[in-house]
């Protein structure tokens, strides 16, 4: 079943077979629930989902498939989610049905789709939905608790090379990003080696020049792609500046690379 007819129960079930009415009530629905506390446990939506674990477990299991700005993943293999429903939206289509939407999607997934059954249920599936809810065309960013509820991409310290060896993991919680954006070395042989704990499939290629999300010329070497365990490439390195990306269709083009400084 398509977004587009599960969008149609949503609002079938509404009593709302073609428009829809627009409220104030609407805009609270799951809306504004980034509250900071001392002591607090999480972030609650309807129903008493957990916002916070929401963010995390979609980045986790969704993120790498999809794009949502809010929670800054942009995958390119299943729909965006900001566009999906920004329409139905704007038209006034209240927040619980886009959760009930999500809902059925995963617990329904197209047999000839790409989404996996069984990606989540109960309570973790509750959570998701109710984020994606609250965030999916929801311009801003998010605030309070929900804002530092999953590390930013690339954001950990530069990783250095010792001896000749450099570490430089993929990022655990299934973002299309390494753990690091930025790496040093010195000149002479250098095996990188990358963790991959994330159940994605990456691997670590190595370019000549500071070139971002956009190859330019062959790679200097590859690592084999892996899902659960680590792989390692060994090039050799001249003073310059260098990019680390993953090779995976998609993936660097959503931020999935850094830079190697080599210095004398």
């Amino acid at each position: 079943m398509s977004f587009e007819e599960e969008r149609q129960i949503a609002r079938r079930r509404r009593g709302r077979p073609r428009t829809f009415v627009r409220s104030a009530a609407s805009a609270c629905v799951l809306g504004a629930l980034a509250i900071a506390c001392a002591g607090c446990a999480g972030v609650k939506g309807g129903d008493n989902a957990n916002l916070i674990l929401g963010k995390q477990l979609f980045v986790a299991k969704c993120g790498s498939c999809h794009t949502l700005a809010r929670a800054n993943t942009k995958g390119i293999v299943g729909p965006n989610l900001d566009e999906v429903f920004r329409t139905s939206l704007a038209e006034g289509l209240q927040r619980n049905a886009v959760r009930t939407v999500v809902e059925g999607q995963v617990q329904n997934p197209n047999s000839t789709g790409i989404m996996p059954a069984g990606l989540a249920s109960g309570q973790k599936l509750a959570d998701i939905a109710a984020y994606v809810a609250q965030a999916a065309a929801n311009p801003g960013q998010d605030t309070g608790l929900l804002a530092s509820a999953v590390e930013a991409p690339g954001s950990g310290k530069p990783a250095v090379e010792k001896a000749g060896k450099l570490d430089i993991d993929a990022n655990p919680s299934g973002q299309l990003a390494y753990t690091t954006s930025k790496a040093e070395a010195t000149p002479g042989a250098v095996t990188i080696t990358m963790a991959n704990m994330s159940g994605v499939s990456h691997n670590i290629a190595i370019e000549a020049g500071e070139n971002g999300a956009t190859a330019k010329g062959a790679a200097l070497g590859a690592s084999s792609f892996i899902t659960k365990g680590t792989t390692t490439v060994t090039v050799n390195l001249k003073p310059g500046k260098y990019t680390f990306f993953c090779e995976a269709p998609g993936h660097r083009a959503a931020g999935m690379y850094g830079t190697i400084t080599v210095k004398p």
